[in-house]
């Protein structure tokens, strides 16, 4: 992996997780969830999350940022626009 996408994954895997942290109940689990799912992609090589804070549409924002960065980098397309499909009705 290259250094611009493992930047953008680092993005999505800090996004979701503070997506789970707002959340409440069984929403904070999907976003979880959708965490594990992407570090599926990636056959769990995966880089660490940071923090970072915003409401939940700027955290959906950054999410859908990176997931496209990451699909023009030539990450598994199909897979991560699923993932991106899901996201708003987590």
């Amino acid at each position: 992996m290259e250094a611009a996408y493992i930047a953008a994954y680092a993005t999505a895997r800090s996004s979701l997780a503070a997506l789970a942290d707002q959340a409440d109940g069984e929403d904070s689990f999907r976003y979880e969830r959708a965490v594990l799912s992407l570090d599926v992609i990636h056959k769990g090589v995966f880089p660490a999350t940071y923090p970072i804070v915003g409401t939940r549409r700027d955290l959906m924002l950054w999410l859908e940022g990176a997931i496209e960065q990451m699909i023009v980098l030539d990450g598994d397309g199909l897979a991560l626009e699923l993932l991106l499909g899901d996201a708003p009705n987590l």
